[in-house]
């Protein structure tokens, strides 16, 4: 049974910083690409970023977000640094196998989400 436990979230204010930890199993961890993956408000799910051989990250986010992972403790985390209103959403966690760079809504598993709320 997949299972991905999600944790950090919280409410910041405009610039502050929130690091997501999302910790898997159920499946062969290390060999996955992970997801970042934000339902928004008004704007609905989208992608965020991925991690897998390399990274990738919405133009939106570059520079201020980093997406890494420890194998050891099969979790991978997003560091999101310089937050704006903007990024209030809701984040997920969502494995696919090597390779399948596929867009949400199209992952099978998800984690159940942090709420980030970015507010003064």
């Amino acid at each position: 049974q997949v299972q991905l436990a999600e944790s950090g979230g919280g409410l910041v204010q405009p610039g502050g910083s929130l690091r997501l930890s999302c910790t898997a199993s159920g499946f062969t961890f290390s060999s996955a690409w992970m997801n970042w993956v934000r339902q928004v408000p008004g704007k609905g799910l989208e992608w965020v970023s991925r991690i897998g051989g390399t990274t990738y990250y919405r133009d939106s986010v570059k520079g201020r977000f980093t997406v890494y992972r420890d194998n050891a403790k099969n979790t991978v985390y997003l560091q999101m640094n310089s937050l704006k209103p903007e990024n209030t959403a809701i984040y997920y966690c969502a494995p696919v196998p090597s390779g399948c760079a596929i867009q949400p809504p199209d992952y099978d598993v998800w984690s159940q989400g942090s709420q980030v709320s970015v507010s003064s």
